[in-house]
């Protein structure tokens, strides 16, 4: 799966998940994009220990890096993927760019381009080479990632808003596509779940989800564990929002 490089993300609540249910994980992570979202990166080894301290026996989990805003990057991603852990039954397309959040007004094509190449093309290429590497057994999944831009204006960040947008559009269409090869392939948006970024966040913003508190990673990734196992067998193409009742 993609975008695992912080132990607060959402990437590494999934991949806590899969591996309490046994799988084997090749985690992808790309330390620039945290410095320069973020300003700092944690400890992807210490991330992966602690990963591979909850496998069981038999499985495995490996790591591969790159920045999946060039073009050529998702091919050779899933290629080492593949060659660390070989067979791919799940892709979860976590990653995202969003830190250079532009207005209509602040609008440009480099801002267009780059929330284009990774949030929308990579997920697109990702998903492609899955799909030709995926050998027709029972079980293929892919997951992708939306941010609930449908359901209500998301003031002042329309180039993210705009290549999230495209994913949930185009997910019924892929997924046709790629159910009669043994892939199931659903869109999920998480809603606003605390990452980090939300830790000084007024409470007039908690008050707006009626359970009283923020989205934590372990929600959507709950979500995610389900639609990729067997129980979620039935549930293709569809865009799903785990927001605990978030009022706009």
């Amino acid at each position: 799966m993609t975008g695992v490089s912080r132990r607060r993300g959402i990437g590494f609540a999934v991949a806590s998940r899969l591996v309490d249910a046994g799988a084997s994980v090749v985690v992808h992570h790309h330390g620039p994009h945290d410095v320069e979202e973020y300003g700092d990166a944690d400890d992807v080894d210490a991330l992966l220990d602690a990963l591979r301290g909850r496998v069981r026996s038999g499985a495995v989990v490996a790591e591969v890096a790159g920045d999946l805003g060039s073009a050529e990057v998702p091919g050779s991603v899933l290629a080492d993927a593949v060659a660390a852990g070989g067979h791919l039954d799940v892709l979860v397309c976590n990653h995202a760019h969003g830190g250079d959040a532009v207005s209509l007004a602040d609008l440009t094509s480099a801002a267009l381009d780059r929330h284009f190449e990774v949030n929308t093309r990579a997920t697109l290429l990702l998903t492609r080479g899955f799909a030709e590497q995926h050998d027709g057994r029972r079980g293929g999944r892919v997951i992708w990632m939306t941010s609930g831009q449908g359901l209500g204006p998301m003031h002042g960040n329309l180039a993210y808003a705009v290549s999230k947008a495209a994913l949930e559009g185009a997910t019924a269409t892929v997924a046709d596509e790629l159910v009669e090869a043994g892939i199931l392939l659903n869109t999920v948006n998480p809603g606003p779940v605390n990452t980090g970024y939300l830790d000084d966040v007024a409470h007039a913003v908690v008050d707006r989800f009626p359970t009283g508190r923020l989205g934590r990673p372990d929600d959507p990734a709950r979500l995610i564990a389900w639609l990729v196992s067997d129980e979620g067998e039935w549930m293709v193409g569809q865009v799903l929002h785990t927001e605990g009742g978030f009022r706009r």
